[in-house]
């Protein structure tokens, strides 16, 4: 558990401090919703919206990358938009 989120969660990540964007914050989807959470003020940011039947979600640098049951979607922090 990391601020109340369970990490080993299918739908909950961990930025990594040095590995790009977002060091340090948890992004997770809930409700059709891609957020990031931050520690340090413990707000919510919403990214993105309209995630339908999300499965699972990864981050590798700067991409996060959310698998669902009819689409796979790639988000992309450094300009903060879908790719």
């Amino acid at each position: 558990m990391i601020n109340g989120f369970d990490v080993n969660d299918e739908l909950i990540c961990e930025g990594i401090v040095g590995d790009g964007c977002g060091g340090g914050r948890l992004f997770f989807v809930e409700d059709e919703t891609l957020y990031a959470h931050d520690p340090i003020s413990k707000e919510n940011i919403t990214l993105a919206q309209e995630i339908k039947k999300a499965k699972k979600i990864s981050k590798s640098k700067c991409i996060i990358t959310i698998e669902c049951e009819d689409e796979k979607i790639e988000f992309d922090l450094s300009q903060m938009k879908k790719k």
